[in-house]
């Protein structure tokens, strides 16, 4: 990438961090929120003479200091770990600090960093979740294997085998121990919230296109134990219903069949459910301590369960009161 200042074109090849598979997986984001605060407080240009006005060479990109920064921290983000116990540049590590390690264990979080997906079909859930929902990558990793990895994500797994006196893979373990299988890793960035896709293969499967190492459920009943849901936030000033028409029609046409939401009445076929009014696509709220809401419920490419909501008057003041007061508290 080409950044231009004064006339000056300096050339941004690549960043290159070394981060270890066992580690990578679970890292702290840094908190774009609080780098984009720092970098607001910076109201003057610093002396190098980084200006976003400037004019430059033709078919460079003209972006000031702070731009700089600030995309460089949104790249950092999702996987920049700022633990306190965090490697300095020469590699030792800082002490904890004794008064945060004392604190309430709510007090140690810095939020949710990420929500995870496991996908039968790395490249079609990819392009829902950047192309459809308009994500951005972080970025990808893969061909995780070894015995660190294994145990980090598969101990209990591998000792309910061993309990129940059945092979491992029976109950949809991979060897990730010993190579046989791989796990490869995609990041996706929304304006709030990282989404994280997942794929097991075996190893002689490509990375991105091969087959899935298992099976998926044949039941995604959100009344199942154990059953988690990403919500999307639809923006106050979208009409509810035709995002959901239009997300199907999309999806759609990328063969992404899948991609089905529910609706407010009843129906009982598929042919139904698509020719009934668009209007029937929006479940609201007017009642109650949740009245404001706009929801439906969506199944994603791979299955998955997804939520679409609004939250508008009522409910979106509710959220924003216990956000604030949450904040208050430190």
């Amino acid at each position: 990438m080409q950044i231009a200042a004064h006339g000056r074109t300096t050339e941004f090849t690549s960043i290159n961090l070394q981060i270890s598979p066992f580690s990578s997986k679970f890292c702290t984001a840094m908190s774009v929120k609080r780098w984009r605060r720092k970098m607001s407080e910076e109201r003057d240009l610093d002396t190098n003479g980084f200006d976003s006005t400037s004019p430059g060479a033709a078919g460079t990109t003209h972006l000031g200091r702070r731009d700089v920064l600030l995309t460089a921290g949104t790249m950092l983000a999702g996987f920049a770990a700022v633990s306190p116990a965090t490697a300095n540049a020469q590699g030792t590590p800082r002490p904890a600090s004794v008064a945060r390690d004392s604190a309430p264990l709510g007090a140690r979080l810095q939020g949710v960093q990420h929500f995870g997906v496991t996908v039968q079909n790395m490249n079609r859930a990819f392009a829902f979740y950047t192309e459809v929902l308009g994500g951005t990558e972080i970025f990808r990793d893969g061909d995780f294997q070894g015995e660190p990895i294994h145990n980090t994500l598969l101990t209990d797994q591998d000792i309910e085998a061993r309990e129940r006196h059945v092979n491992p893979r029976t109950i949809g373990v991979p060897d990730l121990r010993g190579g046989t299988q791989r796990l490869d890793v995609r990041f996706v960035q929304f304006d709030n919230v990282v989404i994280e896709l997942l794929q097991y293969r075996d190893a002689d499967q490509p990375s991105g296109s091969g087959d899935s190492f298992a099976e998926p459920r044949d039941h995604m009943s959100p009344a199942f134990p154990r059953s988690m849901h990403i919500c999307f936030h639809v923006r106050d000033d979208v009409d509810f219903n035709k995002f959901i028409h239009d997300l199907e029609a999309e999806s759609a046409r990328r063969g992404m069949t899948q991609v089905r939401a529910n609706r407010v009445i009843t129906v009982t076929s598929e042919q139904q459910r698509r020719a009934a009014p668009m209007e029937t696509n929006t479940n609201r709220i007017t009642q109650g301590l949740s009245e404001g809401w706009e929801l439906i419920y969506c199944k994603g490419p791979e299955g998955e369960q997804l939520e679409f909501v609004k939250a508008l008057g009522p409910v979106k003041k509710r959220f924003s009161d216990a956000l604030a007061a949450r904040q208050q508290r430190g």
